[in-house]
This record gives structure tokens, sequence and C-alpha cells, in this order.
């Protein structure tokens, strides 16, 4: 996961526009460009995790047409509530200020502090797996007894992903 983290960066490094480049040599303007940089960085980095997410609440979708197709109704509430922790998630993570809304011109953060909040959100990446997992015990499962196990597994792990998030912030100010 580091590894997407450090692409990611590099590509907003590497875009830098060339008159900020110039502008970063003018006292005072580096740490703007710096500072700017952190949310672009931020910025990607959310919308690949929102885009990962999407993904697995699109599967959650198929689930539930399919159990409808099956005349299997009485679990679609179930499956619902996933889905409906899965879409807040994801529109938390979309829709959340550029920047850490704005925390690094209030709270200082070192590059080391900084490489900590990637690292917490390489974990959400990590628990995007654990959904995927999720949901493919809830598809195996559909015609047999783990059934309901498999969807209140689905449930925790949905709400996992709005706890973990909802953390965030404490890792931002420490």
């Amino acid at each position: 996961m580091s590894d997407l983290i450090d692409q990611i960066v590099q590509k907003i490094v590497g875009d830098t526009d060339p008159f900020k480049k110039i502008l970063s040599y003018i006292p005072g303007f580096k740490g703007y460009v710096d500072r700017q940089n952190r949310r672009d960085e931020d910025k990607v980095l959310r919308d690949t995790i929102a885009s990962r997410y999407e993904e697995q609440w699109q599967r959650i979708s198929s689930i539930q047409q399919a159990l409808i197709s099956q005349g299997k109704i009485q679990w679609i509430d179930d499956i619902e509530a996933a889905a409906i922790k899965i879409r807040t998630f994801i529109d938390r993570v979309k829709r959340a200020p550029r920047g850490y809304s704005g925390l690094f011109d209030a709270v200082k953060i070192n590059s080391a502090e900084l490489s900590h909040i990637y690292q917490y959100d390489a974990s959400l990446f990590a628990l995007s797996e654990d959904l995927s997992r999720a949901i493919d015990h809830v598809e195996e499962s559909m015609n047999s007894d783990g059934f309901p196990a498999a969807i209140r597994n689905l449930v925790t792990v949905a709400q996992q992903c709005l706890d973990l998030y909802e953390r965030r912030s404490e890792v931002v100010f420490g």
C-alpha cells in the first residue's frame, strides 16, 4: 500500500507547475506550494480510496438485485444496512474538504507526521480488501445456512469503515 501512496505523492510533486517551481524560491511562498501540494495529494488519495469502495458498493447492489430476482426479499434490508454504511463512507471520503480541512494551517505537521497520516490512509485501502472478502463470503453463501452470518459480518466490516474514517482526525491531532 505504501507503494501506491508513494506513486500518488510522486505524481503530484512531479506535476508541479513550472511557475510554482519558480515561485517556490520566494521566501514564504514555498510553504504555500508545499501546503497546496499536500492538499492535492490528499485529494488524489481520497478519490482513489472512494473509487475502491465504490466498486465494492456496486457489488453489494448486484447482490441485492440477485436476491430480489431469487425472491429472497427478506434479506434486502440486512444487505441495505451494509450498503448504506459503505455509501456514507464513500460520500464522507469524497466530500471531505481538501487538505484535511485546513488543519495544515492550524496544526504544524512535519514530514514524519504526514507519513503517519498516509500510513493511516493506507489502512483504508487494507480495509477495502477486508470488505471485498466479506462480500465474497456473502456471494458464496447465498444458498447456504451461513448466509445470515455472512451478512452480519458484512455489516460489521461496513461499520468498521465508518469508524476508521471517523478516527482519522485523531491521527492529525495526535
